[in-house]
């Protein structure tokens, strides 16, 4: 009977069911039960097959059931899933840390390993303050963030947010951070292009900075390619120089928050390497850093800020699983399947011609009026009217309709309405970095068929 009132959309019963019973009310469109996964594609217990071409939140980086993953986390398991850190350091820890801090260079010999991304950048703020502290910087309390930007759903990260909508309900239990503007570059106001705006972007920085008072300011953090809280936003080259120059000038940390465009995702493995001459001081890593088969995220730091924190008497933060042996040693393996097999380069090659067939698609389709990304972290903005690039009415909620509508054709697409709309609204096109040609081109051809299901809605 519980079988079937799921097939068919019945109530969720009077106590458990799926997690859904905390964001759809009872009686709601339930969604199809997930069977098994293998590479790009997922099946339902219908026997239903969908084309996966969004890694779930952006975190399947390298396909469902990898071997090297699943036997990594079965022999680590059949040793020991979990150690305390007041007892015992753990060999799987040490070895993702020494990996991971490898790849990433020089200035990032430290990885403080945790269970995703909010809490890696909750970790990051808190360390940036400790290690302020220690330095007799005391007043440096200010995490300036962007307008829009989205770090994560605990109280800290939501505070450095850029998320109205959020501020609206969280505000009383939270100290809202000061917000500066994302440097947009599809839907911009008057007199400015994309390099221009990017300018204005990166002066309010610097002008939110003189007037919060520079010895207040702690840190500013951005993602370096924008994940659903900016749709895959790629600013001008000179934006970031000129975000860690101002950064540089007042003494104030910069964090790359790559949650989303890290580990591979954008075609190198720290997304920062994109821009060599605007370092940033800390990054943190979650999603594609165990590619949805752990929960993990982690925050690399230079050991000098580290050292600093640990003479003046260690870190004040943590959680029950940081660094847990079994989370890392299944780490590892994602972040050696993705180094061994250099997934970055597939997601260069594959990036381009997704985004080329994406671009083809975007003169077909009367909706579709910008394609932007980098690697394989892509978005596509959906508007009312290419021209005037208008949003469609809030009451239709576009990208939640063109999902359904992606799943009756067999395809798995992301989105959220960011700040309620406020800024338009966005579909990532986020496959994994094992995609393939003929993948690539079916993602292409199903998304096309869901663009003109919808637009014959809208007739």
């Amino acid at each position: 009977m519980a079988a079937e009132l799921n097939k068919t959309g019945g109530t969720f019963g009077t106590h458990g069911g799926p997690i859904d019973v905390f964001y759809t009310p009872d009686g709601g469109k339930r969604h199809p039960v997930v069977s098994h996964g293998k590479g790009a594609w997922i099946w339902d217990t219908d026997g239903r097959q969908y084309l996966d071409a969004c890694c779930g939140p952006v975190a399947t980086n390298i396909g469902h059931g990898n071997e090297r993953v699943i036997a990594a986390m079965m022999d680590q398991a059949q040793k020991i899933c979990f150690a305390g850190k007041p007892h015992f350091e753990n060999q799987p820890n040490i070895d993702l840390a020494d990996l991971v801090t490898k790849h990433a260079g020089p200035g990032f010999e430290r990885a403080f390993i945790c269970s995703g991304g909010s809490e890696a950048n909750e970790a990051a703020i808190k360390l940036a303050r400790q290690y302020a502290i220690t330095r007799g910087e005391t007043a440096r309390c200010k995490v300036l963030g962007r307008d829009p930007g989205y770090h994560g759903s605990t109280l800290g990260a939501a505070a450095i947010s850029g998320d109205p909508a959020s501020e609206a309900v969280f505000s009383g239990m939270m100290r809202v951070m000061p917000k500066v503007p994302a440097p947009f570059n599809y839907r911009l106001p008057d007199n400015h292009d994309a390099d221009s705006y990017a300018r204005h972007a990166a002066a309010m920085l610097e002008a939110a900075i003189l007037d919060e008072g520079p010895e207040t300011v702690l840190a500013f953090i951005m993602e370096p390619v924008g994940g659903l809280a900016t749709g895959a936003l790629v600013a001008p080259d000179h934006y970031y120089k000129a975000v860690r120059d101002i950064c540089t000038r007042h003494g104030v940390l910069l964090i790359y928050d790559e949650v989303m465009c890290g580990a591979g995702r954008t075609g190198t493995f720290l997304c920062a390497e994109h821009w060599p001459d605007a370092k940033p001081d800390m990054i943190t890593l979650a999603k594609g850093i165990a590619a949805g088969y752990t929960p993990l995220g982690l925050v690399l730091a230079p050991a000098t800020m580290v050292d600093a924190v640990t003479r003046a008497g260690g870190f004040m933060h943590g959680h029950t699983y940081v660094a847990n042996p079994l989370s890392c040693a299944v780490g590892h393996a994602v972040v050696s399947e993705l180094i061994d097999n250099d997934l970055m380069a597939n997601a260069t090659k594959m990036g381009q011609r997704l985004r080329a067939g994406l671009r083809d698609l975007q003169t077909r389709s009367g909706i579709l009026g910008d394609v932007r990304g980098l690697g394989l972290l892509n978005a596509i903005e959906i508007v009312r009217d290419k021209e005037t690039k208008e949003i469609l009415p809030a009451t239709l909620k576009a990208v939640y309709r063109l999902i359904e509508i992606g799943m009756q054709h067999g395809l798995l697409l992301y989105s959220r309405r960011t700040a309620d709309g406020k800024y338009g609204e966005w579909l990532m096109v986020t496959p994994p970095l094992t995609v393939t040609e003929d993948e690539v081109d079916e993602i292409v051809i199903r998304l096309g068929k869901t663009l003109a299901t919808f637009e014959s809605e809208l007739d």
